[in-house]
């Protein structure tokens, strides 16, 4: 991973939207997310994760880094379990050759 540039529209707010609703910020970040549930299933440590995948630097801002990271590692989550169906609705129908039983 290498630290990325955000643009603009990618900014992350300090802290993820919480809540049962699916947002158009959620579908910005959805790589993000991504990248996000897969540095925790690695083993990445948080302050590693700040810097290289949500721009942050802990050495800089650990309070901005930590508090970033936590709330969209959380929103991540919740995007993937129960906000999952509610994301697949606001976001678009799936590609016809997932079917309903991958998901589960």
């Amino acid at each position: 991973m290498s630290c990325r540039e955000l643009t603009p529209f990618d900014r992350l707010d300090r802290v993820a939207p919480k809540g049962g609703l699916v947002l158009d910020y959620d579908r910005r970040h959805l790589l993000i997310y991504a990248e996000l549930l897969y540095a925790e299933a690695a083993g990445l440590d948080w302050q590693s994760g700040a810097l290289d995948i949500l721009g942050i630097d802990p050495l800089v801002d650990p309070d901005h880094a930590r508090s970033c990271w936590d709330s969209h590692l959380a929103r991540a989550r919740w995007i993937t379990s129960e906000g999952l169906d509610d994301a697949i609705e606001a976001f678009g129908n799936l590609p016809l050759h997932v079917g309903s039983n991958s998901l589960k």
